[in-house]
């Protein structure tokens, strides 16, 4: 089996080194025979590509870089066009989701033949990792979400998106920047559907960080979210 981890990174030195030290640790797992890290750096202005560079040197991963800085979409994009994984991951590169869950999600798409297995932070909790803010956004999104793709997802924005590396070959990302989550939600229900695929939800853990520690979603994001379940979920 071999896993691919698509890691977008953009002004991420602070916490680089302990996310690749806990995604590293991962590929010792008997579930993986082969773990390939793509890292594309989206145009960082710190240090994080000369980190980067240093685990490239090692043949850690495999780095890719953009001139100039796009989103996390165009970043995954770009991933996404260089991945060979039989199953295929997104992991951002702050410490908020842990690589550890990894392991009990990819040992559960494999055992029930999961075509997408989404990493819900609400599935079996009795309270939000999130604060109440971000938890009825969240909440909302991924109910107006819902509402179109006929899914019954917890958490559409979730990172963890895990996808057989063929099924995730035939979505065709267009949002540069964090409308990744909706439209991709979006193409992978119109897929799933037509092809009669599988797609689950599996708990994952959650450990949210603030916008002064980095965090770099914010208001315009939530609308533009917005827009695009609109614009899937009526003309296309």
């Amino acid at each position: 089996m071999k896993l691919s981890l698509l890691i977008p990174v953009y002004n991420e030195e602070r916490t680089l080194d302990m996310i690749f030290d806990k995604v590293f640790a991962i590929g010792e797992s008997p579930l993986i025979d082969e773990l390939e890290v793509i890292a594309v750096d989206d145009c960082s202005k710190d240090n994080s590509f000369n980190l980067l560079k240093k685990y490239e040197a090692d043949g850690k991963i495999r780095l890719f870089r953009h001139e100039k800085n796009q989103g996390k979409g165009a970043a995954i994009r770009t991933a996404v066009s260089n991945a060979t994984g039989d199953y295929v991951v997104f992991q951002d590169a702050d410490l908020e989701y842990d690589p550890q869950d990894l392991l009990e999600m990819l040992d559960y798409a494999v055992k029930n033949n999961v075509d997408v297995l989404y990493g819900s932070r609400f599935l079996g909790k009795k309270t939000s990792p999130l604060g109440k803010f971000h938890y009825f956004v969240n909440a909302g999104l991924t109910t107006l979400s819902n509402l179109f793709t006929g899914l019954s997802l917890t958490d559409m924005e979730t990172c963890y998106k895990m996808f057989k590396g063929e099924v995730l070959k035939e979505i065709n990302i267009e949002e540069d920047r964090f409308g990744l989550e909706p439209e991709i939600t979006a193409k992978t229900a119109k897929i799933c559907a037509a092809k009669n695929l599988i797609i689950k939800e599996f708990p994952i853990s959650y450990n949210p960080r603030k916008s002064d520690e980095g965090k770099k979603i914010g208001a315009k994001d939530g609308l533009r979210a917005v827009y695009i379940i609109l614009k899937y979920g009526f003309f296309e």
